[in-house]
């Protein structure tokens, strides 16, 4: 053993001592590429900061392609040093194969990741809904979204179910209507429902009443016991759900005042002796 650990160290003294020439370029072609790459990414950065590029799609673009460079970089040195790189790419591929077939899963989701980042179907900030999933993403990473739902939970989908089905944007648009329902007794005068709903969203200043924005009211149904109206109005995204609130309770208190009866069911029951 200690025979073979001698003739192995001397051979691997000659190597080094013949080679030394090629690598001292090698490390110095090393430490010139690093330096190249860090100062690219640099300048990316700065690029994409000043085209207002999204954060997210800028980041992940520099962070795969320092990658890329540092890899072709490696391989390039090994090279210069007179290793082998044929087969080493070889062994490289078949591990990379084997690797993506066991990763499958996590590939798909690298790719949707990808593709929401390039087409921007949403954004950080924006609210979602997707199957049975809400809320407001707060990061869009590699291989997952995470969201935030209204009471503070986190939700993360993979980006593969987001890149390849339908999705609902909420935030996507500057403007978002309001629909507020509410029922008035049979026998009570639409008009003067619609008049004091028309009314009562003109005193928002959030309501838009704008061309082809104006507040609305139509008649949504005739159930049993009631007529049921519904008033639409159209307002920015971050005034929705003041307007949700407000107007349904100034739906009520306004009826009250103007007295126009909102029914509720009732039930008679007869007793037969």
């Amino acid at each position: 053993m200690e025979e073979l650990l001698k003739r192995g160290s001397e051979f691997l003294v000659n190597v080094l001592y013949k080679n030394v020439p090629q690598i001292i370029i090698a490390l110095i072609v090393l430490w010139v590429g690093l330096k190249l790459i860090k100062a690219l990414d640099k300048f990316l950065n700065k690029l994409f900061k000043k085209k207002s590029i999204d954060i997210s799609l800028a980041s992940f673009i520099v962070s795969l392609l320092d990658m890329t460079l540092k890899v072709l970089l490696i391989i390039s040195v090994l090279s210069m040093i007179g290793i082998e790189v044929t087969s080493f790419i070889a062994v490289l591929g078949a591990v990379g194969l084997a690797v993506g077939m066991a990763l499958q899963g996590t590939l798909q989701n690298f790719a949707g990741g990808v593709i929401v980042l390039l087409l921007k179907p949403y954004k950080v900030g924006d609210f979602i809904e997707q199957g049975s999933f809400s809320g407001v993403v707060k990061s869009i990473q590699i291989f997952n979204t995470v969201l935030s739902t209204p009471d503070n939970k986190i939700i993360i989908i993979p980006n593969t179910q987001l890149a390849t089905n339908s999705l609902i944007n909420y935030s996507k648009s500057e403007n978002r209507r309001a629909d507020i329902n509410i029922g008035i007794a049979y026998g009570e005068s639409i008009d003067n429902a619609r008049a004091a709903l028309i009314e009562l969203a003109k005193t928002k200043s959030y309501v838009l009443t704008e061309e082809g924005l104006a507040p609305m009211v139509f008649v949504a149904a005739l159930n049993d016991s009631s007529v049921d109206l519904q008033l639409r109005v159209w307002v920015k995204n971050a005034d929705y759900w003041t307007a949700i609130n407000e107007l349904n309770q100034g739906a009520y208190e306004t009826f009250n005042a103007k007295g126009i009866s909102i029914p509720f069911p009732q039930l008679d029951v007869h007793l037969d002796k």
